[in-house]
């Protein structure tokens, strides 16, 4: 009867992160600390790239879009979440799940491309240093960006609007939040051909970035041995091993998921994995791209002692 009453109905059953239980408060509230704690420092990482003219360079130039990715990611999730625990409902409008799909789409294939560009940027200012200018001036880095969220739109419009084309004939309950794999599963029609044509976009976005940054670090790896300075050496180890751990809990279950078709993996493993996608990588991009970063934590310094000063003059 319940699938008799949602088939009658173009919405949505949003199962959600939440289950009902005695522990539901419990993981509402760490997932609401999280989602402020992820807002809070990647706006923090924006505003002084934003107000320092030393953090002007192509590198904190992606770092800022990145920042703004996460933020729009990780509210596209959360505060329906929190919605839904509070009112009772776990429903969703046809709307709102093609929305949630779009965003996922274009914010993920853009965090995707940037996360690629990172590591490229690094390897051109350490091993062609005298080309560094011209490779990455701030018009290449503008119109780099510009570039990847016109593909990263365009291809989200195209998968969206074919995973909201297929006929629903089964129950309209996702296990988490609305994603093209979710969708799929709803379907009652055979959706391989679809899958093919998904499968050769996600290598696009997933596989061709990943080897783009797996070569940048051996190539930045192979100059560090070259060179005699131990400090080198560590300084190298300590960045860019964190950059590999960011990367590895990013694009891994992200390829698990998108790579493959609907019946490689159930719905607690896409739930699992979207959380994992989802959830550590926004909190952990600004604490190893930037807080780590020398430039940073000083402007960090900078910013602290104007207010200080600013405070001091008030209560005068």
């Amino acid at each position: 009867m319940s699938c008799m009453n949602q088939m009658s109905s173009s919405d949505f059953i949003l199962l959600g992160l939440l289950i009902c239980s005695k522990n539901s408060l419990v993981f509402f509230s760490s997932v609401l600390l999280i989602f402020i704690l992820i807002v809070t420092e990647n706006t923090l990482l924006i505003l002084l790239i934003h107000g320092d003219s030393q953090l002007c360079s192509p590198m904190y130039f992606l770092l800022k879009h990145l920042s703004f990715m996460d933020i729009f990611h990780i509210s596209r999730i959360v505060p329906k979440i929190i919605t839904n625990f509070l009112s009772g409902s776990r429903t969703i409008s046809f709307a709102g799940c093609g929305f949630q799909i779009f965003l996922s789409l274009t914010l993920l294939g853009g965090k995707c491309l940037f996360l690629a560009v990172m590591p490229y940027n690094c390897y051109v200012a350490i091993c062609h240093p005298l080309l560094y200018a011209k490779l990455m001036s701030d018009k290449v880095s503008v119109m780099m960006a510009a570039e990847f969220l016109l593909v990263v739109t365009l291809n989200s419009i195209v998968h969206t609007a074919h995973a909201l084309h297929f006929p629903f004939c089964h129950c309209r309950t996702i296990d988490h939040f609305c994603e093209v794999p979710a969708m799929l599963k709803l379907s009652c029609v055979n959706t391989f051909r679809y899958e093919q044509g998904a499968c050769v976009s996600s290598t696009i976005f997933l596989l061709i970035p990943y080897i783009m940054i797996s070569a940048s670090y051996v190539q930045i790896l192979l100059i560090v041995f070259q060179t005699k300075s131990s400090e080198a050496r560590k300084k190298f180890f300590s960045t860019c091993s964190f950059h590999m751990v960011v990367v590895v809990i990013y694009y891994g279950p992200f390829i698990f998921t998108y790579l493959g078709t609907k019946s490689y993996h159930t719905p607690g493993e896409d739930k699992f994995l979207a959380v994992f996608y989802t959830i550590p990588t926004p909190t952990l991009n600004p604490a190893i791209y930037s807080f780590r970063n020398k430039d940073v934590l000083k402007a960090m310094k900078t910013c602290s002692e104007v207010i200080f000063i600013i405070k001091g003059r008030k209560d005068a």
